[in-house]
Order: structure tokens, then sequence, then C-alpha cells
């Protein structure tokens, strides 16, 4: 059923295309009401407009709390106009129909993102009046037409001057739908940042989110699965959901997967060159280096076949030889924070090649709460945003200073490894670090250290040096650091790392067995570290 608009009530917080909205209303004959600032910036453009206190008799009172919170605006919006009682009853009261509601929210999510902000300032832009009136609006869908987005301005305009001043039911229904996605969001925002204020007192903290404008993907993790994209607009820093697709193909559920993983594992190299290769949310490849290029070359090395189709993050602008070290190589996607013109026309040669360039810088993660749904219900916690809590050397060989920061970054990668993993990471010039081999999402550590870790350090050293010896390979792990995310369980695991050549262990410490560990490294002469900060990652 279409309904011809005779009365529109315009009251909007973002201002942008309203004046243009207004003035093709009005162009049509339909009477405009409107409140505060709204109708004033209306007025002064020539446009007619009456305010809101005019057609309900009551002024606006209480600084602007109350304007619309009245029966004459509710009663014109939400009454049927098919219902004889509900027509009789607007009659006996002299109350006037309202047609089209355009309302946008006090800007509550701009207002708690400003620095400094307090909570009653915060507190003040709590929106009531527009959310009850949109809702009502909403509700009375098959009648009254209600408009949250100023991109939707053009759709109404064009669909009223083709359709003699009319919307469409399918156009109400679609924008009322929308109406209650907006409330969601904003009162989800709203409980959010108030749990934060009350989070000191050990309150148990209600999870409230909302998610609007999903964009339904091709498919899920496997063709027969469906699924969709819903943004963050609160992400706190540089996110995979909210990047610039510069070229290629849309992404996939799986290229956002493993998206989310290269980025998250390349902020624990931001300031520096610093390049993650993901595949299946592993770290295949993870290194640094004096140029984004050398970090690129040298990730890759970390284990060149699992690299083929895998997922690419950098911790700064991609310029041209970076560019260039990708030729020939098939790369699912590349994120980075930017591309210099030279190196974006170059990999735009690559058909296949999704080229995300990021809408914040790459730091540091920021601290803030993931979710997991489980069937029946989600688990929710902080992130990961640690390395390690201290730094202490139980083992009679000393800890060498120099591998310290080598061993910082294989805590670095570790952290972003399935568990069980095992990491062992080289330092392979001066300051400059990679991942040599990685055994990740075992059952058991010795496993993913003996025939994963150092099976690929190994054939990576072959690779790379096809003239390189036993001994050589064996002084070269020696000089390496073994990371584990958690503590070995029992002494097994430095035993097979013995036999592999280890000189040097990270883990988090913390077994009921850490003494028969410390003992087979003493046995061995192996140093060891505790850091107390496991990272487990399931």
């Amino acid at each position: 059923m279409d309904i011809k608009i005779k009365r529109a009530l315009l009251s909007v917080s973002d201002k942008a295309g309203i004046l243009d909205f207004a003035r093709n209303l009005s162009e049509m004959g339909i009477e405009l009401l409107s409140t505060g600032g709204t109708a004033r910036a209306i007025r002064e453009a020539g446009i007619p407009v009456k305010d809101v206190s005019e057609f309900t008799g009551f002024p606006e009172m209480l600084d602007g709390r109350v304007k619309t919170l009245t029966p004459q605006v509710h009663a014109g919006i939400l009454y049927m106009r098919d219902n004889e009682e509900h027509v009789s009853t607007m009659e006996e009261f002299d109350l006037g129909a309202i047609d089209l509601v355009c309302v946008n929210l006090y800007p509550f999510e701009e207002t708690i993102a400003r620095s400094g902000v307090t909570l009653s300032e915060a507190i003040e832009q709590i929106d009531i009046g527009g959310p009850t009136m949109i809702r009502s609006a909403a509700k009375n869908m098959k009648f009254v037409t209600v408009i949250t987005d100023p991109s939707d301005y053009g759709v109404v305009i064009d669909e009223m001057r083709s359709n003699e001043g009319s919307t469409s039911e399918s156009t109400r229904f679609r924008l009322g739908q929308k109406v209650y996605a907006r409330v969601a969001e904003y009162n989800a925002t709203i409980a959010s940042y108030l749990a934060d204020q009350v989070s000191e007192q050990a309150l148990a903290r209600p999870m409230v989110k909302a998610y609007s404008d999903g964009a339904e993907l091709r498919y899920g993790e496997n063709s027969h699965q469906k699924a969709w994209l819903y943004t963050d607009a609160d992400a706190a820093d540089a996110a995979i959901a909210q990047t610039e697709v510069l070229h290629g193909k849309p992404m996939s559920y799986n290229n956002y997967v493993d998206g989310d993983g290269a980025l998250e594992a390349v902020k624990d190299l931001a300031g520096r060159p610093g390049v993650s290769v993901i595949k299946h949310t592993n770290p295949c490849g993870y290194a640094t280096g004096e140029t984004l290029a050398e970090a690129l070359e040298e990730a890759w090395k970390g284990d060149p076949i699992s690299a083929f189709g895998s997922v690419i993050a950098c911790t700064e602008a991609v310029d041209l030889a970076t560019a260039q070290a990708l030729e020939g190589r098939f790369v699912e996607a590349i994120i980075a924070p930017g591309y210099a013109d030279e190196a974006l026309t170059l990999l735009q040669q690559k058909k296949n090649l999704r080229i995300l360039k990021l809408k914040k810088p790459v730091t540091k993660a920021a601290h803030q709460t993931m979710l997991k749904q489980i069937n029946g219900g989600l688990l929710v916690q902080e992130i990961d945003t640690e390395l390690m809590q201290d730094w202490s050397v139980p083992t009679k060989a000393a800890f060498d200073r120099s591998k310290e920061a080598l061993a910082q970054f294989g805590i670095a990668a570790a952290k972003h490894t399935k568990s069980n993993a095992i990491v062992l990471v080289q330092e392979y010039k001066p300051e400059q670090f990679r991942v040599l081999g990685m055994g990740a999402g075992q059952p058991n550590r010795v496993d993913a250290l003996r025939k994963l870790a150092v099976s690929k350090a190994v054939e990576n050293l072959k690779t790379e040096q096809p003239e390189i010896t036993d001994e050589q390979i064996q002084a070269t792990i020696g000089d390496c650091v073994f990371v584990s995310e958690a503590f070995f369980p029992f002494a097994d695991s430095i035993d097979a790392a013995h036999e592999m050549g280890a000189k040097f262990i990270v883990q988090p410490g913390g077994s009921i067995r850490d003494d028969e560990v410390i003992a087979a490294c003493n046995k061995y002469g192996i140093a060891m570290a505790f850091t107390g900060m496991r990272h487990f990652k399931h």
C-alpha cells in the first residue's frame, strides 16, 4: 500500500543533507515540523517550517530534554489510519497525522570517543525523544515513513517524486527495520560505556553489543555455509574488518579470519619494518628487517611452501621493493597502512591479489575484549596484548643477554601460533629476527618441537644453503632460541630439545614439574628463562 505524505517531522543532530531534503519535501507541498537547531537551520535557509511546540501547544522545556514526548506527536505517528476507533480518537482530540519522521540521534558515540569527556557530558548526549519517535514510527511502518540515515534521503525523495508524493510499503518496511538495528546499536554503546564506569566496583559487567548493516560474503568457511561480515565502529586500533579494498576479488570468510591473524600478529612488531605471513591463522612466516622488503623475504623463508596462498600483513606502507618481492608468488591478500603509487601499480597487475589498506596505522594492540560464540552461549575475554610478566633464569647456564631481544620476538611469534606451539627463532643478522621453524596446534609439545619446528628449521636451512653441513646446522640451531607458548609439563621436551641442539629455551614456567625441567636443562647445559606469562591460543 502506498501512503501519501502530507506532514513530516524533521529533527536531526547530523545535519548533513537535511536542508536539501527539507527543500524537496516543501516543494512537494508537505508541511514541515521541526525542533531546536534543525528548525532554525531550515528556517534560515528560507524553507517554511513550523516548530513542534506550535503543533503540540506545549513549549520545549527542561533545557530541551522534553520537546517531542507529547501525546500530540506520538498519537500523530502511531495511530492506525485504517482503524475507525483510532481515527475517531484523533478527530475527537483534534490531533494531526505525522506521515514521515526524519530523526538521527544525539552523537553519543562521537562524544565518548573524545579525549577527556566527563560522565556528565556523556549522559547529556543520551537521546530520549529521538529513539522514542523513531521506534514509534517504525512500529507503525504500515503507514509512516521513518528515516534515520542521511543516505536514504535521496531514495525517499526519488520514490515520492515518481509516485505522486507517496512511499511504498516495501520502502517503509526497509527503513523501519533499520530503526531497530540503529537503536539497538545506540543502546548497546550506552550500556557498555556505563558498565565501564562501574567496572572498578567489581560488579558483573553486562555484555551488550549490536551490529548493523552486515555484508553478505560469497560463502563461509566452506562453500555450503553462508556468511556475513559486521563491522564494529568502536574498533580501537587498526582492524581487518575496517579496511579499504583497493584491488582484487571480494574478501572471503577465510580471508578475513587469516587477515585478522596476520594483522594482530604484526602489531607486536609495530614501530619497525615487520611482516607476518599467515596460513590457516598460523604465522608460517614472521620477521623483522632493516627494510620492509627484507622482512618480507625473511618471513617468506619461514615456510615457502605454506606461504603459497597466504595472507600477509605489514607494519608500514608497502614500497616498490616490497611489491617486487612478491613477483612470482601467489598471495591471497596483503594488508598494510598504505602503498606507494608505484608499488600499488605493480601489485594491481596480480588479478587475484586482494590489496587492503588499513584505516589506522599499525600500533601495539589496544586493550579490548574479544567474543567467541559457543553453542548456547558467548565467551568474552580481554585480548592478549602482553608478552611477558617477568624474566628469570633458574638454570645454572646463564641466558646470554644478547639473546633477550630475540627471545621477545620469539614470544610474540609463539603468542600468535596455535597451541601447543614451539617456535624456533633466529637473529639472521644483527638486531633482525625471523621464525626459522614453527610447530603449531599439536596435541603434545614434543611433536611440535621435534617433528615440526626443528624439522622445518633444518629444511629451511638446507633450502637456503644446499651445501650446509650437519655440523653447521647444529651450530645454527644452537644459536637460536626455542620458545614455548606454555609451560613444559614434563622434561621430555627438554630431552628432545637437547637432541636437536637447543642451547636457549624460553617458556612461562609454572608447572608442578618445573624442578624436573630445570634439572634436565642443567644436565644438558641449556639456558632457560621463565616469563611468568603463558599464551594459549585455541
